[in-house]
């Protein structure tokens, strides 16, 4: 049977103070307090690093803009957000519950927070062991025999089942951190620190770890929940804009799934959020977290609503996979993915053809791409749809749009000749 959207909670307006331009949006409850626990992922040195001064701290102490909680019972854990958050090494160190530490980071992110991030751990706690280990960038390395990088560094340092590592990165290095953490003497502490935007919004949170085979993204992994998630929105400064349009397109899905006003205001807004306002970014970064814990506290492993977050990355996922991991940005193949959804939705008669407008205008408007590559088949989607992991029983189920702006459902009950219609409509290569 389908499994469909419930009831959404009420919106409460938010503290954060806007500047002109940026139109006021609601934000989401507080969710209660809940207890915390440790894991942490960072990348790269040799070396037991020594305390410095960071006289930014003692002058005045960075404080945490939102703290959203993911309610898992005993293994909750806070998410922080805020400006300069990476100068907070107590934020991490109070989840750290052993003395060593593995940062996991890669190539183009080790020479610009690398050092930062192992100094302030140390002068938060000198009795920290802090190493690191630096993977290639991109998620054609996204795989197993790059992931044993890190379990070969943790091994060489002789790392105990109270290690920690850290994740200091975007999706991929989150994902392959995590995953190593959950198999690593089955099962050590794991931190994340996202990087980029896609991350914050989306993959830092709820515990999805794993890599990539070679016939379907994401098909080696396991669900492994952090100690905390530390979200330094200063870290999207130096991001490219390509890679802050990509993780946008995850915050289009949240308004299209689970909240009506985060849509409305993204139409509004998404030049701002693109251009990397930082009032903007702030306020999608907090609501889509409180969106993705409300939904993971309700359902941690995906045997329902959690589903609705894959929203697109069916049709999404297939076109990674037929270009070549890291060829397309995970978001920019869900946006393809969103404007194929949201097709076959009103193609169903599910929702209005102004929805669907609406959404792949949005989509267009971050500069996304909304069609697939032009050598594209609908047998090479239907090949590699057949794969993905929502699938039951030989029965290729999708998350689909239905009913007003906001509400979503996963159902394998809709008609072929309408998928067919959607891919062939978006395939200008038919075979």
């Amino acid at each position: 049977a389908p499994v469909a959207a419930g009831k959404r909670f009420m919106a409460a307006p938010t503290t954060r103070a806007t500047r002109e331009g940026v139109r006021r949006l609601t934000a989401s409850p507080p969710f209660p307090p809940s207890s915390q626990h440790s894991f942490l992922l960072v990348g790269g040195g040799r070396r037991r690093h020594s305390v410095k001064p960071l006289r930014a701290m003692q002058e005045k102490q960075v404080e945490v803009s939102h703290q959203v909680d993911v309610d898992l019972g005993e293994r909750s854990y806070p998410i922080y957000i805020g400006e300069n958050l990476m100068s907070r090494g107590d934020l991490l160190t109070k989840h750290i519950p052993g003395k060593q530490v593995l940062i996991v980071t890669n190539e183009t992110l080790a020479p610009i927070y690398l050092d930062k991030l192992t100094e302030v751990l140390v002068a938060s706690d000198p009795s920290l062991q802090v190493e690191s280990v630096v993977l290639p960038d991109g998620e054609q390395y996204k795989s197993i025999q790059v992931l044993e990088k890190v379990w070969d560094r943790a091994m060489e340092l002789r790392f105990n089942r109270k290690s920690t590592f850290v994740a200091l990165g975007g999706g991929v290095i989150g994902d392959m951190t995590g995953y190593a953490a959950a198999s690593f003497q089955r099962g050590v502490h794991f931190i994340q620190v996202p990087t980029t935007v896609m991350a914050m919004v989306d993959s830092s949170v709820g515990g999805k770890t794993g890599v990539n085979h070679p016939l379907g993204k994401n098909m080696i992994g396991a669900f492994y929940q952090p100690n905390c998630v530390l979200i330094d929105t200063l870290a999207l400064k130096t991001l490219p804009k390509r890679e802050t349009a990509s993780g946008v397109s995850e915050v289009i899905k949240y308004g299209l799934i689970w909240d009506a006003d985060l849509f409305q205001w993204l139409e509004s807004n998404i030049e701002a959020l693109v251009g990397g306002d930082a009032d903007a970014v702030a306020l999608a970064v907090e609501r889509s977290c409180r969106i993705k814990a409300e939904v993971v506290a309700q359902d941690e492993r995906e045997s329902g609503i959690r589903a609705f977050l894959n929203l697109g990355h069916t049709f999404g996922h297939a076109v990674e996979t037929f270009s070549g991991y890291g060829t397309y940005l995970h978001g920019e193949a869900i946006g393809v993915g969103l404007s194929m959804a949201a097709d076959l939705s009103e193609r169903l008669g599910w929702i209005s053809s102004d929805i669907k407008e609406r959404t792949i205008a949005l989509v267009k408007r971050c500069e996304l791409p909304t069609e697939p590559p032009e050598s594209m088949t609908p047998d090479d989607f239907l090949e590699l749809m057949a794969v993905d992991k929502k699938n039951v029983d030989g029965n290729l189920r999708l998350v689909l749009l239905k009913g007003e702006l906001g509400t979503c459902l996963v159902t394998s009950d809709f008609e072929n000749a309408k998928l067919m219609d959607t891919l062939n409509e978006y395939c200008t290569s038919l075979g």
